[in-house]
């Protein structure tokens, strides 16, 4: 491989405790001809062999260095974490980076990772990895790696171990993917199990024109979608199915965090949106259901997935929040109401059928939008999966994304 003398392979991790591995996983990359720099998470104050020594990397923290360096082990690689994700932030020769350590290093180092954009190789060695790892890997293409033995010391296992990891990082950043030949431009559209007929048919009719990337509204979802639109891989949203809001205020396993929908207040992309699911908390099997929702209206949907219907206060909060996020957002936006149901099984003889709970999420919604000269609310007499909702969905999409960059406001 050929050294480049443009991007490098960053090594990241707390050399104090991991220098060995770290500088392992360095020799093993400039063995194949990449520059390599070195970046210290150490929070001990201890000398540093790095490139970066770890107070550069604390200066970049928003309250500067002094709230890295405390006695507090746990602020301090809490504060370090934020800072090195800040750090990633501003520079310009990153060809890819990878780390090795356990839980508070792999904490601190995917946090830069997350930070990067999508499809720049991230690597993360880990104790953490056999496990669940959505905490680490969040919305992001890291590829974790377990470690089998402990992060400490170089023995015949963690030597090949790390040497696996090495080389895939260097074949990943001498080898970046060819340039996709679809030159359409991206759509995200968001979909649920119970939106599906509706995500479908706009999917087949913008298929054309437009590279329609699909979301599983789960959490994860939604913030993988999200964070293909601020890293400007999206031309625009159709966020049909906002379930995850739902989770995020009534307590379910499928919130995308209180962020949802922030990225649109920050980037001005055409933004189409609607009540997908909104009916529903999102739980695990049946016995996994907190104490507190026994007595609720339950829905099993399958063995691993038990649904919550969504009261009419959870739905007024519902609304108060989606309204909140729409008056935010920076690029042009339509927003459409189905009202006669926002799921398959929300709908006259269905289990989640609730008229009243639905009239105070719409009206709610609507009580808060604020409109514009290209901002605008839609109530329409249909059920989220007619046809004749998906079609509204696409003309909203076409007036949308045909609006001027400059007439959007700033």
């Amino acid at each position: 491989m050929a050294a480049s003398s443009e991007r490098a392979a960053y090594v990241v991790g707390t050399f104090d405790t991991k220098g060995r591995e770290l500088g392992f996983l360095r020799q093993c990359i400039e063995k194949l001809g990449l520059r390599v720099v070195t970046v210290d998470l150490s929070t001990s104050g201890k000398p540093s062999p790095a490139s970066m020594h770890p107070r550069e990397v604390a200066r970049h923290h928003p309250e500067g260095e002094s709230a890295v360096f405390s006695n507090d082990r746990g602020r301090a690689t809490e504060a370090m974490g934020l800072a090195f994700e800040a750090f990633v932030r501003t520079r310009r020769d990153i060809g890819g980076v990878i780390s090795a350590g356990g839980s508070g290093g792999t904490s601190m180092a995917t946090q830069g990772m997350r930070a990067l954009p999508i499809g720049l190789p991230k690597m993360m060695v880990s104790t953490m990895a056999s496990g669940d790892t959505r905490p680490y890997v969040g919305p992001s293409d890291i590829c974790m790696m377990y470690s089998v033995t402990d992060v400490q010391g170089i023995n015949r296992i963690s030597e090949s171990v790390l040497a696996n990891a090495a080389n895939a990082l260097a074949g990943m950043v001498a080898h970046p993917p060819a340039v996709s030949a679809i030159t359409r431009p991206a759509v995200g559209l968001t979909m649920f199990g119970v939106t599906t007929p509706c995500v479908q048919a706009v999917t087949k009719a913008l298929e054309e024109s437009y590279d329609c990337l699909v979301f599983h509204a789960t959490g994860v979802g939604g913030q993988s979608m999200e964070k293909l639109a601020e890293s400007g891989l999206l031309a625009g949203v159709i966020d049909v199915s906002t379930t995850e809001v739902a989770d995020e205020i009534v307590g379910g396993v499928l919130s995308a965090g209180p962020t949802r929908l922030d990225v649109f207040a920050h980037h001005a992309l055409p933004y189409v949106g609607s009540c997908g699911a909104l009916d529903m908390v999102n739980f695990g099997a049946f016995e996994t259901v907190p104490e507190r929702f026994r007595a609720r209206k339950l829905y099993r949907h399958n063995t691993t997935v038990t649904l919550m219907r969504t009261t009419v206060e959870e739905c007024r909060a519902i609304g108060e929040f989606i309204a909140a996020k729409l008056n935010a957002m920076r690029g042009p936006v339509r927003f459409l109401i189905p009202e006669g149901g926002v799921s398959a099984i929300d709908k006259a003889g269905q289990p989640f059928h609730d008229p009243e709970a639905d009239r105070m999420l719409f009206s709610t919604i609507e009580a808060g939008f604020r409109a514009g000269p290209d901002r605008r609310l839609q109530r329409l007499p249909l059920h989220i999966n007619d046809e004749a909702f998906s079609a509204a969905l696409v003309a909203a999409w076409h007036e949308v994304s045909r609006t001027p960059v400059d007439a959007r406001r700033a």
